[in-house]
């Protein structure tokens, strides 16, 4: 039976909401300005390093002052490990003294406010709306998810802008954020980058790409 975008979107929510009733992000966080550090640190980084890092960091750094006036090459050497570490650390600094002098020292929480910051574009901002806010603006598109959602076509671009816009026309609403914690649960779990493992699979019924290991 064919089943349409918006049919299969709503049978791989029902499916995966049940093994993954407690999804939620991996990043380990106490307020919205560690969920943004964290997340600006997890670009092209495991959620497991960044907790590591983050675990000495937030000891220090408490608060966008002191972020603001900390010391680059200090900073750059706390997160090393985390890959990037020179955009990083910039972009942190750079994005707490904005908030620091426009906000009052409180992260922002709208959409535009948040992708007008250093090193924060849409994926950074979906995550600190919903995971900070409880706001819904739109759906997180990682790597995770870019490549599921084209395995079960549920989009046909490769561009997360692109990609995000297709989620929303078929994801309800209120399942935005969720959808995106139990994508990249699935494909840490079983829908591997290099070796899916298709045949153990829960969608491997309505999945059109089970299977096929090649399909990236």
């Amino acid at each position: 039976m064919h089943l349409t975008e918006k049919e299969r979107a709503e049978k791989i929510l029902s499916i995966l909401k049940k093994k993954y009733p407690e999804a939620n992000t991996a990043l380990k966080h106490a307020d919205p300005l560690e969920l943004l550090v964290a997340t600006i640190l997890s670009a092209q980084c495991t959620d497991v390093r960044v907790n590591i890092v983050t675990k000495e960091l937030f000891k220090k750094y408490k608060s966008t002052n002191d972020y603001a006036s900390a010391d680059l090459k200090v900073l750059e050497q706390q997160i090393h490990s985390t890959g990037f570490f020179r955009n990083k650390s910039k972009n942190i600094i750079a994005s707490a003294k904005i908030i620091s002098e426009k906000y009052g020292g409180k992260v922002p929480d709208t959409m535009d406010e948040l992708v007008a910051l250093p090193g924060v574009a849409r994926k950074t901002a979906n995550i600190v709306l919903s995971g900070a806010y409880k706001k819904l603006e739109g759906i997180a598109v990682d790597t995770h998810v870019t490549r599921v959602s084209f395995r079960l076509s549920l989009t046909k671009n490769k561009d997360p802008a692109k990609i995000e816009q297709d989620l929303m026309k078929i994801i309800p609403k209120k399942d935005w954020w969720v959808f995106s914690n139990i994508i990249i649960y699935h494909g840490r779990e079983t829908c591997d980058a290099r070796r899916p493992k298709c045949s153990i699979c829960i969608l491997n019924s309505i999945c059109p790409r089970s299977g096929v290991v090649s399909v990236k």
